[in-house]
């Protein structure tokens, strides 16, 4: 590898770690970056997948503080979490991810306006009242089997998944940004923990691109986990919802030009 092609993986690792841990969607530039070096669509999303999720470990031990509050929720999303992830990943291999790819921009917008509107949107399907601690059995059905079909496209390809996993758990009456950020950081590093080892299994790693962009993802996963606890909730939020609509807005995009 040249210089400029270390500079430009760690680069856009370090990039997507920090958005990563913030909202989601950094996959977005990890793809495209190993595609621009050369890496085949299927490999790309396999090596992106392995930096990435070595880098989570940065996010969760950023996040530390606030696991107590959600190791009520881990029995129920970490299950499904981890079928979902190696069903995705089985199906990633065995598949050609073109048609999956057209649903991208979609259901990024849709998990966006989703998060943007989750209290009203409570309200209005009746899972309010309980609050976090007692939420409604139709709301916790709900966030469950939606995080299994998050899981599943996680595994699958991943752009955008901390949106989608922050929309879920919406349902559940979560209303602390921080708590919601740590409960999704765990579950989506499970969920690439078990996509990664079935790409490693399957020889889909370019590792010395891997290596790279590990180092670069585990120092932007720290950093914006650390960072984002510094803002207010409101000022998360708007980050959130902004970088959703970019995301969505670029996929769209590339899809019709």
């Amino acid at each position: 590898m040249t210089f400029q092609e270390i500079v430009g993986l760690a680069a856009a690792a370090a990039a997507a770690g920090v958005i990563n841990a913030v909202a989601g969607g950094g996959t977005m530039l990890t793809f495209p970056v190993l595609l621009f070096y050369g890496v085949g669509p299927i490999q790309a999303n396999a090596t992106s997948t392995l930096a990435l999720v070595i880098g989570t470990f940065g996010s969760v031990f950023g996040f530390r503080r606030y696991i107590g509050a959600v190791r009520p929720w881990l029995s129920r999303f970490v299950p499904v979490s981890l079928l979902g992830g190696w069903l995705g990943s089985l199906l990633l291999t065995r598949t050609s991810d073109r048609v999956f790819a057209h649903l991208v921009p979609f259901l990024i917008l849709f998990a966006t306006i989703l998060f943007l509107t989750q209290g009203l949107f409570r309200r209005f399907a009746g899972f309010g009242g309980g609050g976090a601690a007692q939420p409604h059995n139709r709301a916790v059905w709900v966030a469950v089997l939606s995080q299994f079909g998050v899981a599943v496209y996680g595994g699958y390809f991943g752009a955008g998944i901390g949106i989608l996993m922050l929309a879920s758990l919406g349902f559940l009456g979560l209303e602390d940004i921080h708590e919601m950020n740590a409960l999704k950081n765990i579950l989506g590093s499970l969920i690439n923990v078990v996509a990664a080892a079935w790409f490693v299994a399957s020889g889909l790693i370019d590792w010395p691109k891997a290596a790279i962009m590990t180092v670069g993802a585990l120092v932007g996963y720290y950093f914006g986990a650390h960072f984002s606890q510094r803002l207010s909730q409101a000022a998360v939020r708007r980050t959130v919802t902004s970088v959703g609509f970019v995301i969505s807005a670029v996929l769209f995009w590339k899809q019709f030009h």
